[in-house]
């Protein structure tokens, strides 16, 4: 049993396939089928998995994992997210203006002004596009669209994000920032 003490989600396994064990995975590798390539795979209540053979299907892989030998044993696997150590990824890897999801969270959103919208707690991907989770002190959580137009800058090693709020839809109205151009007239009601 491994208590892994910073760890990054890597697949979560749908439902089985076929009837030797193998299951389906969504992988959250920018390549499906090196999910294979960086080691055992852990679950939160500190089981280990080895993939003995992973191939693409469609999108997402299939997957067999040691001791997982029939059918039955996969389809207790349905759900089961599978993460890894964040130390044990390979950052050499990554170009300039790549990184991992993990590490944004923790990070701080700021807009050009100054202000503080709160702090980066999940990245979510629901199907139609990556999303950040904001939550600031008393505020009820928000979610962000993750893109261009919406975080303009990440700065990790500052631990900050600059962000559009009216691109990520934190506010209605440019007016409604304070000293963003005090001299335009105001929208009627």
């Amino acid at each position: 049993m491994t208590k892994l003490e910073n760890p990054v989600l890597m697949a979560t396994i749908g439902g089985a396939q076929g009837i030797r064990g193998e299951v389906r995975v969504k992988a959250y590798t920018a390549d499906p089928t090196a999910l294979g390539d960086y080691g055992h795979l852990h679950s939160m209540d500190g089981r280990v998995f080895e993939i003995l053979e992973l191939r693409e299907m469609k999108n997402m892989v299939v997957v067999r994992f040691r001791g997982v030998n029939d059918r039955n044993a996969a389809e207790a696997l349905n759900g089961l997210e599978l993460y890894m150590e964040r130390d044990s990824l390979p950052d050499e890897e990554l170009e300039d203006d790549e990184f991992f999801y993990a590490d944004l969270e923790g990070l701080e959103a700021y807009d050009d002004q100054g202000v503080n919208y709160g702090t980066v707690t999940g990245v979510f991907d629901f199907g139609a596009g990556d999303l950040l989770e904001l939550k600031g002190p008393g505020k009820r959580p928000v979610l962000i669209p993750f893109s261009e137009a919406s975080v303009l800058e990440i700065d990790l090693e500052a631990g900050k994000l600059l962000i559009d709020p009216l691109a990520a839809g934190l506010i209605d109205d440019p007016d409604d920032l304070k000293g963003l151009a005090p001299d335009r007239p105001k929208k009627k009601k």
